[in-house]
């Protein structure tokens, strides 16, 4: 009996004396984590770095801001081996929190100190980009792909047009996010509502925005190379019985044909009909839309589009369509389709940029003389100014600075008998009045 007793007071000892270690430990490692992040939120990096290297033994799976504050500490300190220490302990105590940006940022810290090959960058970038894609950083976005596309151009084509395919849902789907932001933004920011919060905001939604589009442009540019008629038709064709029941495939084999203009093969038209068998959605039908004006049924091709439009509820979409229709036309009335598009989404920078085309395009059959051709390019300008103002993403820098380029010089607006600053009227079918620059 006294033995069981003893036993049992051994143990409970034991518990006591390990709970009460434990309690100990627990006290600790907050007293150096409220230590450390006061020393770190004031910029005390020198003196944050014995609690957080601490923390980072002891107290690992504490607190998130470890990490977050920690990051900061270590590139303060341009201290490579304690900053590699702090991303790898964060991906093994917090895998689940903001794991895409987590693998960004550590990418973006390996590279910028050479601490690891392309490879590992690479292997890194990859994790955060199934983690997903749209939480990366922008850099790393366009890099990842980069990647994917050298690697793969050559063995694997499809690789790298479903990574593209991925990558520009992201891009997208963050783009249109920002949009409404803007939007909403820009509205309270006209009457004068917008809080100094809400200001500085707007300012990193623009600025994020854009540096998007730009991306978004790089890749266009990047997968432009590798996806021609001549590379993708062997492959869809290859592909397409074991794939022409998949929605996704075909809606992205569809898209990319349509793109870059690979409507003419015969092709083409047997995908967009599968894809609207297959998926009976609104995008099907308004690229079957597209097959009907094709062959001449006009009427046809309305009614699809009529019903690909009522189909779709989401007025960004619809917007879309409204465009991809203003695209299939010409002169004024590709321009009302695309006022219409802007309708349902008056930040729809690319609705803007198409009207800007448009008129670029009738330059020099809207003008008897120098002077007035290049006053159409004023007016292709000022769209495109408007594009960048309202859809920071769309990617309007390159226009803008091409129809800068081609606008009458104070030369020929002296010549012309102009004054800058003057009203002009922009005659032809554009019949604008815009400001002679």
């Amino acid at each position: 009996m006294m033995k069981k007793i003893t036993y049992l007071l051994t143990g409970l000892f034991l518990f006591v004396a390990v709970n009460g270690v434990k309690a100990q430990a627990s006290q600790e490692c907050h007293i150096k984590y409220n230590l450390f992040k006061g020393d770190a939120t004031t910029k005390k990096y020198a003196q944050a770095k014995p609690n957080l290297e601490y923390l980072l033994d002891n107290c690992a799976g504490l607190s998130i801001n470890i990490y977050k504050y920690g990051a900061k500490v270590a590139e303060n300190l341009k201290d490579p081996v304690l900053a590699k220490k702090v991303y790898e302990t964060r991906l093994v105590n917090f895998p689940d929190t903001d794991p895409a940006k987590a693998h960004s940022d550590y990418a973006d810290f390996l590279i910028e100190n050479k601490l690891a090959s392309d490879e590992e960058v690479f292997k890194i970038l990859e994790k955060g980009y199934k983690a997903g894609a749209k939480d990366m950083g922008v850099k790393n976005i366009f890099r990842y792909f980069q990647m994917i596309a050298d690697k793969y151009q050559d063995t694997n084509p499809q690789k790298v047009f479903d990574t593209y395919d991925d990558v520009m849902e992201s891009v997208d789907e963050k783009l249109e996010d920002y949009s409404k932001k803007i939007a909403k933004l820009q509205e309270k920011d006209s009457v004068g509502t917008i809080t100094a919060r809400e200001k500085k905001n707007l300012r990193a939604y623009t600025i994020n925005s854009g540096l998007l589009g730009q991306v978004e442009g790089g890749l266009d540019a990047k997968i432009s190379k590798i996806a021609t008629c001549e590379r993708l038709i062997p492959i869809y064709s290859r592909d397409f019985e074991s794939k022409k029941a998949d929605g996704v495939w075909l809606k992205r084999a569809v898209s990319r044909m349509y793109n870059k203009e690979c409507t003419a093969d015969p092709l083409f038209e047997k995908l967009a009909n599968e894809y609207a068998k297959v998926t009976q959605s609104a995008d099907a039908y308004n690229f079957l839309a597209g097959v009907l004006a094709k062959h001449g049924d006009k009427s046809g091709a309305a009614e699809m589009r009529k019903k690909a439009f009522d189909l779709e509820t989401d007025p960004f979409k619809k917007a879309k369509y409204k465009l991809r229709e203003a695209q299939s036309a010409s002169g004024s009335r590709a321009r009302a389709l695309a006022y219409e598009a802007l309708k349902y989404n008056p930040n729809m920078g690319k609705a803007y940029l198409f009207i800007a085309s448009l008129y670029q395009r009738s330059a020099n059959s809207c003008g008897s003389d120098e002077f007035e051709k290049r006053m159409v390019y004023v007016a292709a300008l000022n769209k495109a100014i408007k594009a960048n103002q309202v859809d920071p993403g769309c990617g309007a820098g390159r226009y803008i600075s091409s129809y800068k380029k081609n606008v009458p010089s104070k030369k020929l607006i002296f010549q012309k008998g102009m004054a800058s600053g003057a009203s002009y009227r922009v005659g032809c079918w554009i019949g604008e009045t815009v400001r002679v620059p």
